[in-house]
């Protein structure tokens, strides 16, 4: 059972978890019963609610495109929490106390040391790349439709997403909290490379490579061959894992975050971000799936939703 303190930290990420659970299991289950409201607050994009919409909830929508806002937030929050990180480590210090204040203040001042600096390193390097590539992609790769919208709920959870998963990495790390290493040993900020650490870098370069793959196929279904945008219309992809799964970019999301897990397997908020990574992309998962077998007649079948020949 985790501590209370880990608790309170990990309750921004439960929250979303037992939303997405919730409403997702109404909405595959009981979808027609459900009040428009509910309905169109949930889907977006390509799947989203076909109708007449709710007035109300018609206010609270954005463009889809601005998607690409929050990943500039990521970008620069990444960036900033892993030049901390590097200046923590590099000077072999505690990090400074303002440093540990905003995390006392975001998770609590009883914090423990449960990751070590290498893990430490290893898990803001990876997400810091994720979070730069993400950038690049929605400013200069992907093609955004402008006729989609979405809930402005939707549209906030990536800024708290990002922002909390870099809080989560750093709230138990060595070097970062006010208490000192429990049960674990101190490395004195060296970095001590490990099997485990180098198996879990490589599986997160393939996926993180293959999601930008993903993202480039969706994206050249809009271009010519000059790389000119030539459509804002939904096409059938393929290529890559495309021919294994519905969604090869929400698959390999998860895979980079059951990465991260491994790596900080004993930081107790980072399970909760895992859960929450998971629950999002299988319900957005599947009704993508679900959009392109209603929509696609000739829709490969042995084409998975989400996790190639098994879901």
């Amino acid at each position: 059972m985790f501590p209370w303190f880990d608790i309170r930290s990990s309750f921004l990420f439960v929250n979303l978890i037992v939303t997405i659970v919730v409403l997702g299991g109404l909405l595959a289950t009981i979808e027609k019963h459900l009040p428009t409201a509910i309905r169109q607050t949930f889907r977006y994009g390509k799947h989203a609610l076909k109708g007449s919409p709710d007035r109300l909830v018609s206010l609270l929508e954005v463009p889809k495109a601005w998607f690409k806002h929050f990943y500039v937030f990521a970008a620069l929050w990444s960036v900033a929490g892993f030049a901390v990180m590097m200046e923590t480590y590099l000077t072999g210090q505690p990090a400074r106390d303002y440093v540990i204040a905003f995390l006392d203040t975001m998770a609590t001042n009883k914090r423990m040391v449960r990751t070590t600096p290498t893990e430490t390193m290893v898990a803001m390097t990876l997400i810091t790349l994720q979070c730069l590539r993400r950038f690049y992609e929605t400013w200069f790769v992907q093609v955004f439709s402008s006729k989609l919208k979405i809930n402005l709920s939707a549209y906030l959870v990536g800024y708290i997403h990002y922002f909390g998963t870099i809080v989560a990495i750093l709230a138990q790390a060595e070097g970062f909290t006010r208490a000192g290493p429990v049960s674990l040993p101190t490395n004195g900020y060296r970095f001590e490379p490990s099997v485990r650490l180098a198996l879990c870098v490589g599986v997160f370069c393939y996926a993180w490579y293959h999601q930008y793959l993903s993202n480039v196929i969706l994206a050249n279904l809009r271009k010519d061959k000059a790389g000119k945008v030539v459509s804002q219309k939904h096409s059938l992809p393929t290529g890559d894992y495309f021919d294994a799964v519905s969604s090869p970019h929400m698959f390999f999301e998860i895979v980079m975050y059951v990465v991260l897990f491994c790596v900080l397997h004993r930081n107790s908020t980072m399970v909760y971000v895992l859960l929450w990574v998971l629950s999002n992309q299988l319900m957005n998962s599947w009704l993508t799936h679900q959009w392109y077998v209603e929509n696609f007649p000739n829709y490969p079948k042995q084409r998975k939703a989400l996790v190639p020949f098994v879901l």
